[in-house]
């Protein structure tokens, strides 16, 4: 018989990701248009290529009613190294459209005033904007403590005995979300990123490098 392997928590997995990767203050990445649309165009994509697309469309347009302005065609162009980028400026145009004319201006400040299940429900209602996007803005421009389950997320959460294996991504956002402290959202949610990019790979993961090796459920599985 293997080693018994601890009983994983939410608190421990904070305590252990904050020792090694250190602690996170919450900093806005900019208004919440800006990080809605640079959600959009983070999408199947590296964080590099989109924040290159998100700075060459800024670098574009004199402002988001230029961009909507504009024509697809030349949001694509401005977008390209985002990838997908037919698909994105079209998507990126039907936001802002929508947004100018329920809010009469391209500006969504009046979120920073509603509840956090008010903005969600606005920003989901957005053309092509789902629970992931709708919370990346939450968090990381309202400061709003709304837990975003990308791919790092999710895949460290499962193996950590966190969530189940069967678990869906939307059951996931909602049980992180109401097991993650508030005030410790955003840090968890960048440390598991940061996390599953440096040691636990969706293959060959690095199980002897990792911290939270002594509770994880499936270090002794991945390990072989």
């Amino acid at each position: 018989m293997g080693k018994a392997i601890a009983m994983v928590t939410i608190d421990e997995v904070i305590r252990l990701l904050e020792q090694e990767y250190g602690p996170r203050q919450w900093k806005a990445y900019g208004d919440p248009v800006t990080v809605l649309i640079g959600t959009i165009l983070s999408q199947n994509t590296s964080d590099v290529n989109s924040h290159r697309a998100l700075h060459s469309l800024i670098s574009s347009f004199a402002s988001w009613e230029a961009v909507l302005a504009a024509p697809v065609k030349s949001v694509s162009y401005a977008i390209m190294s985002g990838g997908l980028a037919q698909i994105k400026a079209a998507r990126i145009k039907q936001v802002l459209s929508q947004i100018k004319q329920e809010q009469g201006h391209i500006d969504l400040d009046s979120l920073y005033f509603a509840t956090m299940p008010e903005a969600k429900e606005y920003l989901m209602h957005l053309p092509g904007v789902g629970l992931k996007t709708a919370s990346c803005v939450l968090l990381f421009s309202l400061g709003k403590p709304c837990m975003p389950v990308d791919t790092h997320v999710f895949r460290v959460s499962k193996r950590l005995g966190l969530i189940d294996t069967g678990t869906s991504v939307a059951r996931a956002h909602e049980w992180l979300q109401q097991r993650v402290p508030p005030g410790s959202v955003y840090q968890f949610h960048l440390h598991m990123i940061e996390h599953g990019r440096k040691v636990c790979h969706a293959r060959r993961p690095l199980c002897g490098e990792c911290v939270l090796r002594k509770i994880c459920r499936s270090a002794p599985y991945l390990q072989g």
